[in-house]
């Protein structure tokens, strides 16, 4: 009786708090449920996210922070302006490239700490550097070895089709892989899942048969929710969204993803 009563008390209390309907507010942590089906089949195509994923964005960030006033505090709150706006244009069916809603951004979280800065320089401190990102050490060889296993290599970005061109050619990348995707082409940035359902289109397969290899959390969670499977790569400061199911691959470096993905029957 004694027990009955406790857990009368418990549940009464969850209610209350709007708790028991909300799974993802459980008691204990979640691991299980949050966590994606970890599946032994090869997906037909391996999507990759660009910048950060494979290119280092270090000029780019010196680039940026040099222009706020050598703020280096200020860049991650420029990246996320930046996102959010993108996204802003997306709920509003309007479209920028993502270059120059950068530069936009940037002028805002400028303008926000009294630091002047104009259109151009704003442009200029984005767009001159992120044409030349080197790739990551570990990139060149683990998409050779991808390569080598059989795997198709489609690269699906925010960026546009010729950025991302400039980019592949200047870090030495653009034969490594099959096609590349920007959402350019369709006009709605991701994380929105219709970007998502777009590609699998282009590429003739259904979700379940994508997998994306991000460094970004917001990236990895729109692919689960729109029914791809996701590799996340761990960059330093990269974080997962907690509110996501977690994806099957979650590693350090691209080598170490890499590894996983070879495995796979």
């Amino acid at each position: 009786m004694r027990n009955e009563r406790r857990d009368f008390i418990k549940k009464s209390t969850l209610l209350g708090l709007g708790i028991a309907a909300t799974p993802q507010f459980g008691i204990a942590a979640n691991t299980v449920e949050n966590t994606k089906e970890i599946s032994s089949t090869r997906p037909k195509v391996l999507f990759f996210d660009v910048n950060e994923t494979l290119l280092d964005l270090t000029a780019m960030k010196e680039s940026v922070g040099k222009v706020l006033g050598n703020r280096n505090d200020l860049l991650p709150l420029w990246f996320t302006t930046m996102l959010q706006y993108s996204l802003v244009s997306t709920v509003g069916r309007q479209y920028n490239d993502f270059g120059i809603i950068g530069a936009a951004a940037l002028q805002m979280v400028a303008a926000n700490n009294n630091i002047s800065l104009t259109e151009a320089q704003a442009r200029e401190a984005i767009l001159t550097p992120i044409r030349s990102l080197p790739a990551h050490p570990e990139v060149k060889s683990s998409l050779e070895s991808l390569k080598k296993a059989g795997y198709k290599l489609v690269s699906f970005t925010n960026s546009s089709n010729k950025g991302v061109e400039t980019q592949f050619k200047n870090a030495g990348l653009i034969d490594y892989f099959d096609q590349r995707l920007s959402i350019e082409d369709m006009g709605k940035f991701k994380p929105h899942a219709d970007a998502y359902d777009w590609a699998a289109r282009k590429m003739g397969i259904k979700p379940s048969e994508c997998l994306l290899v991000a460094a970004h959390g917001w990236d990895i969670a729109g692919a689960i929710w729109a029914g791809w499977r996701g590799a996340f790569i761990s960059r330093p400061g990269a974080q997962l969204y907690p509110l996501a199911p977690n994806p099957e691959i979650n590693e350090s470096n691209l080598k170490l993803v890499t590894d996983k993905l070879i495995a796979l029957e």
